[in-house]
């Protein structure tokens, strides 16, 4: 393992707040080197026409029955069912400093 997977693994260690022993950080850079090798290979791979996708299969609402639009409340009758409004907003007690 080089110089530069100790640093790394040190570094990200300390980050995580783990403290390694030697063997560890041994067997981790030896993991890491693997892990690099694998995306190095995927790197060859040629995915050109095939589009990018945010999941790995199709991901659809599911809806029960009855799920479906109620009746929609214009701003006036909002505001007057909240405690306090102002400008067509609830006004909440402040939580942040």
């Amino acid at each position: 393992m080089t110089d530069q997977a100790h640093l790394d693994i040190d570094y990200v260690a300390r980050l995580a707040r783990l403290d390694l022993t030697a063997a560890e950080k041994e067997k981790l850079g030896t993991q890491l080197d693997a892990i690099l090798e694998h995306f190095e290979a995927l790197k060859a791979v040629d995915v050109s026409g095939v589009e990018p996708t945010a999941h790995a299969h199709a991901v659809e609402n599911v809806w029960r029955e009855g799920d479906s639009a109620g009746p929609v409340y214009g701003p006036e009758i909002l505001a007057a069912m909240a405690p306090e409004s102002r400008d067509n907003q609830v006004v909440v007690p402040k939580v942040v400093e």
